[in-house]
This record gives C-alpha cells, structure tokens and sequence, in this order.
C-alpha cells in the first residue's frame, strides 16, 4: 500500500505536472543540442523567416516525448489518462509545428528563394535514424545520442541561408556545431560509465576532440568560421581530459548536464562572435 501511496506522489494526475511530465523531456543535453542551432542561427542571420523556423523546431522537438510515450503505452496495450494527454500534445504539436514551419517557408521564399531547403534536406536521414532508434529501442541508446545532434544542427545553416548566406557559409555552422556535440555525448557517456563505477574507453572521448580540432581548423583558415571558436574546442578538449582523469572532481550527473549546456552556449556565441 505504501509502495502505491509513493507512486501516485511521484506520477502527477492533473493540472500543469501532469501535462509537463508528457510534454517536457528530462534530458538536459537534449535541449542543448535543440537550442544551440536556434540561437546561432538568430545570432548570426536573424531575420522573421529563421525565428518561426526556430519557434517550429521547438515545437516538432516537444513532440518527441508525448509520441514516445504513445509508442510505450500501445506496446504494452495501456490507454490510460496520460495517453489521452499524450494524443493531444501531439496533435496540437504537430499543428504547431507544421503551422509555424509553413509561414516561415513562405517568407524565407519571398525573401531569399528556396536554397535554405538544402540543409533542411540534409537533416532527413540524420533524423530518420534518430526516430528509429529512439522510438523502437528501450532506453538511451547510443545510435540515436549520435543521430539527434547532427540532424538538429542544420536549422542553423538553414536559418542562415534564409538571411542570404551561401550554402558552404552556411554548412561550416552546421560542421562547428556537430563537431562540438559528437564528442560532447562520447564524453558523458563515458563520465557517466565513471561515476557508476565501470570502466569505459577513455581514449574515444579524447580522440574525437582532437579530431574536432582538426575538422574545424581549416574552417577557420579558410575564414568560414571564427578565430574565436578555436578557444571553444580546446575549452572542450581540455573538459573531457580532465573530466576523465583520476583527477575529476565529483559532481552530479545533472551538474554534467548544466556544464555541457553552459558549454554549448559558450560554442555557440564563440562560432557567432564575429557575425
């Protein structure tokens, strides 16, 4: 009986809890890597076509945890009242999303033609692993962590593009955000098997960022990205080697999550800096 007191305490049944818990996901690098692309694409090329196609990427990310939840309660043949909330959060999400991403397109086409549908494009495979994967498979796993940043990253050049950028001006911001969120979630999950008291492969976390380093340098010889946004790969880098030494200081898994978004942020105002 008291086993069943506790879990009404911990799953809400009306008001604002209860529609939060279907709506919100809990994953901190989740809305981190949603964010990151709406803001620098505002930061660098802000114009109305690019915030209704951010407000429209929002809505289709909050669609996720609801339709998660649908696919959960059908396999186990539940209808319960969440699912009834659940239904209704993707309806209305759907409807939000899809109407915000159809007035943005009809802007940006008025106003710089349709090249920004190239990246949108782009994104669709990245994407298409990451619902299969999230949907079908129980827990987090590490195909759709990888898939989900990749495809979330081309808003940016998309929202560029709309403000008149080229389109390999516009894909250099898309391969300075992958290459800061590829090894960020290599990194946490390797902190993570850490804490828990496993023994993870400490030389990936450490390879992709150098790797990172790599891939962004002639970027920026090239002048497509920043100077500025070198000092956020080696911040990145020197994070994940210390992180993982034996020398890591002792913090909580949701403290790793509010770095990593800090850190993202500071990525992106650095990839932004001079535009």
């Amino acid at each position: 009986m008291q086993g069943a007191v506790n879990e009404s305490k911990r799953s809400p049944t009306s008001g604002w809890p209860a529609w939060r818990s279907v709506i919100i996901p809990a994953e901190h690098g989740g809305w981190g890597f949603l964010l990151e692309p709406v803001l620098l694409g505002l930061l660098v090329a802000p114009t109305t076509a690019g915030l209704l196609l951010g407000l429209a990427t929002v809505a289709a990310f909050l669609i996720r945890q609801p339709l998660k939840i649908l696919q959960i309660d059908r396999r186990r043949k539940l209808h319960t009242a969440r699912t009834q909330r659940a239904q209704r959060a993707v309806a209305a999400l759907a409807g939000g999303a899809g109407g915000l991403a159809g007035v943005s397109f009809a802007v940006a086409l008025g106003q710089a033609g349709p090249a920004f549908v190239t990246p949108l494009l782009l994104a669709i495979p990245f994407g298409a692993v990451f619902l299969y994967y999230d949907l079908t498979k129980p827990g987090r796993t590490l195909q759709a962590e990888l898939a989900a940043p990749p495809a979330m990253a081309f808003v940016a050049p998309a929202m560029a593009m709309m403000g008149g950028w080229t389109l390999p001006a516009a894909l250099a911001l898309w391969v300075g955000l992958t290459a800061r969120a590829i090894p960020s979630v290599i990194y946490v999950r390797a902190r993570i098997r850490l804490d828990r008291g496993r023994e993870p492969d400490l030389i990936w976390p450490a390879a992709l960022h150098v790797l990172a380093l790599v891939v962004v340098a002639p970027l920026i010889w090239r002048d497509l990205l920043p100077a500025t946004a070198l000092i956020a790969y080696l911040l990145l880098l020197a994070r994940a080697v210390w992180f993982l030494s034996p020398a890591r200081p002792r913090i909580s898994i949701k403290a790793i999550g509010f770095m990593e978004m800090g850190l993202g942020i500071l990525t992106v105002l650095m990839l932004a800096l001079r535009f």
